[in-house]
């Protein structure tokens, strides 16, 4: 196919994958019991309330890093806030896992008999949730693994991990441009592209064979 098909397979497969990230945010919420997400309309599949201009323009650069519109989420309406409020981040990345799977199947059975677009944005979307999925979970704000830690900061600590999710985004942001854009040409490849390629690698065989 041509690159203009294959640039469009990949931007459908990153909508639908952020999409299904974000709207697992809020749905896991909602169950959790913090409406919040929900009242201000995230419990959709509508792309548009999920997509971040930031984090989708990283993505589009570096085909490998990026992340949607932050899920509006209230700790205090969770039974028990802390591990609740690290369940509703963990549950974006592992929606990307499954829906990895999902599109593993059609892809290696159907593969031979669907139309060649269809094949090609399956294709897309396994990488790309791979990718989506794996990146969420580093540490660093605004990621949900940022959130997911808070299940080992000790409570002496909170106030400073408290700030730290405040302000570590804009340093967060900075680092993955120095990494991808300069630390590249410094020193010939960028090191969260490598860790997240070497980590997608993994997850993609251990996906692909238990189809």
């Amino acid at each position: 196919m041509g690159e203009l098909i294959q640039f469009l397979a990949f931007i459908l497969a990153l909508v639908f994958t952020l999409t299904i990230h974000e709207a697992s945010h809020a749905l896991a919420a909602y169950y959790l019991g913090d409406p919040t997400a929900k009242l201000a309309g995230r419990m959709t599949l509508n792309p548009i309330k999920h997509l971040d201009p930031i984090g989708s323009v990283i993505f589009l650069l570096t085909r490998t890093i990026g992340w949607g519109k932050p899920v509006p989420v209230n700790p205090a309406n969770f039974k028990h806030p802390v591990r609740d409020n690290a369940l509703t981040a963990l549950a974006g990345p592992m929606s990307n896992f499954v829906l990895a799977f999902a599109v593993a199947l059609p892809w290696k059975y159907l593969g031979g008999v669907m139309p060649e677009f269809l094949t090609l944005f399956f294709v897309m979307t396994f990488h790309v949730s791979i990718y989506l999925g794996i990146f969420n979970l580093f540490p660093f704000p605004p990621l949900d693994g940022s959130k997911i830690i808070g299940l080992i900061v000790p409570q002496r600590w909170h106030r400073q991990y408290a700030e730290y999710l405040h302000n570590g985004v804009k340093y967060f942001v900075a680092i993955i441009l120095i990494d991808a854009f300069i630390l590249g040409d410094l020193i010939g490849f960028s090191i969260f592209g490598y860790v997240m390629t070497y980590l997608h690698d993994l997850i993609a065989m251990v996906l692909l064979l238990g189809t």
